[in-house]
């Protein structure tokens, strides 16, 4: 038995339909959809992956956010992941600790099994799907970025069958030919030749064209069905051939997107205050903020005073949403009006003295769909953002088909997550799961399970201090816990 993923980085579930994308439907049609899948905070790609491969979230795997600021060095230093090169450097530096627990292709490796990956996504994205596939000799390819692909005789044979690694397209343009790529080689050379017990297909579209043209805007939509279409030439395939050598295939997005509408300068608004912000460790700055939609302030005196005058210049801004800041108690973070990061799994060594999410609402878009928010960055409003908690950002693809998996055309609607997904694999491979993982086994979708249906349990959590108040959702299920969405007043 053996397993293919296919990604689609930052589709939100809710543009799937017959018209867009007739072949992810036909995938609802054959297995079982689940309506209830989340991602986790923050809700960024370069956070979501590694919980995807680890089973587990942040807290545990330790990569924080796209970037974050690493103080276990000295001096500090800002880190971007989206630098293959350096998440090399990174992981042979702290002896292979990269990301603290095991991942999907260690696991494997370990049984003897293997993992290929192909994806186009930034070359630090394609690696965090398999960071040591060098170590083991699997197969890791990117659809655009030759330092992120290895072997290098397969890259050879790649392009061999699929024709030149395409160039990165400028930002404003759809990746199409990275899309066709991966899939060509996919289909002509990966799983001819090599057969990986588990195959990482990524597309990195929609994010991409949903950030600079808007999440429901004629060129994100153009992406997605052209995707879909890629996906289609692989469900073909599914259906006559990979069917039949007991192929498992589950289709999955690593989070949403929601529209931002207000653009704020975290940095301009902590000057105001008295603080004195920069982007990067330095000796003339205070508090680092760590740029992108997810709020990330390090400062150079974490003491608790300090924080909690940090967390009340906040809290005052109209663009503050929840905040989260190192425990005080089961519920509170030391600053008062803040929730304990633990909350969110956001409790990592790496993780910022403070984080929040930029405050968000349910208000519709010019394309009409539901999720606005306040954003920090260069772009113009009306364009796609992700990392916070709105339940738009939170919610994620996940459909799963297969000899493995029971009633086809059907729905779960118990809660899963991103974290559930190599859990469940590991379980269908018989081979042992650590204790580092998060994830549960979704024992309610395989093939002959049990009727049962596991306790769910609905989590509310409150923080306030003057005029600001926050509210966190969370549910469990199986013995796992599931970010629902959290806004601040």
């Amino acid at each position: 038995m053996r397993f293919l993923i296919v990604s689609f980085d930052g589709l939100r579930p809710d543009l799937v339909s017959p018209e867009l994308t007739p072949n992810l439907c036909r995938l609802q049609s054959l297995g079982i959809t689940l309506s209830r899948h989340r991602t986790i905070y923050p809700s960024e790609t370069r956070a979501a992956f590694p919980s995807l491969v680890t089973g587990a979230t942040a807290s545990r795997h330790g990569m924080v956010g796209n970037q974050y600021v690493d103080r276990w060095v000295k001096p500090s230093r800002f880190i971007d992941t989206s630098d293959a090169a350096l998440l090399r450097k990174l992981d042979l530096e702290s002896g292979g600790r990269l990301m603290d627990v095991p991942t999907l292709g260690e696991l494997l490796a370990a049984a003897g099994r293997s993992l290929a990956v192909l994806a186009t996504n930034t070359a630090g994205t394609t690696r965090f799907f398999h960071h040591k596939a060098e170590d083991f000799g699997h197969i890791r390819l990117s659809g655009h970025f030759r330092d992120a692909c290895t072997p290098d005789e397969v890259l050879a044979e790649a392009e061999a069958v699929a024709g030149p690694l395409p160039t990165a397209p400028l930002e404003v343009e759809p990746d199409k030919a990275g899309q066709d790529w991966i899939t060509t080689a996919f289909l002509k050379l990966i799983w001819p030749k090599h057969r990986p017990d588990v195959t990482i297909i990524s597309y990195g579209e929609p994010d991409n064209t949903s950030h600079v043209h808007g999440t429901g805007a004629p060129a994100t939509l153009g992406i997605v069905s052209h995707c879909d279409c890629q996906f289609g030439r692989l469900l073909d395939w599914w259906e006559v051939e990979g069917r039949a050598e007991d192929v498992q295939i589950i289709a999955i997005s690593d989070h949403g997107h929601v529209t931002g509408h207000t653009r704020v300068s975290v940095v301009d608004s902590l000057r105001n205050a008295g603080f004195r912000p920069g982007a990067a460790p330095a000796r003339d700055f205070d508090v680092v903020v760590v740029p992108g939609q997810v709020g990330a302030l390090y400062l150079t005196d974490p003491g608790e005073d300090q924080i909690a005058r940090l967390v009340e210049a906040i809290a005052k801004e109209p663009w503050c949403g929840p905040v989260f800041t190192r425990p005080k108690n089961e519920i509170e973070g030391i600053a008062p009006g803040s929730l304990g990061n633990h909350l969110v799994f956001a409790n990592h060594r790496r993780s910022a003295d403070i984080s929040f999410s930029f405050r968000a609402d349910d208000s519709v878009d010019p394309f009409g769909l539901i999720g606005g928010t306040f954003y920090e960055s260069d772009r113009r409003g009306g364009l796609g953002v992700h990392g916070g908690l709105h339940p738009k950002e939170l919610a994620a693809l996940g459909i799963v088909a297969g000899s493995a998996f029971g009633r086809p055309g059907s729905a779960s609607t118990i809660p899963s997550g991103i974290c559930d997904l190599v859990p469940t694999i590991l379980q269908v491979l018989r081979i042992s799961r650590p204790g580092t993982m998060t994830g549960r086994v979704l024992h309610e979708v395989l093939d002959g399970a049990s009727t049962a249906i596991p306790e769910i349990t609905q989590e509310t959590f409150e923080a306030s201090h003057g005029s600001y108040r926050q509210v966190l959702w969370r549910v469990q299920a199986g013995g796992s816990t599931y970010l629902e969405g959290g806004i601040a007043e």
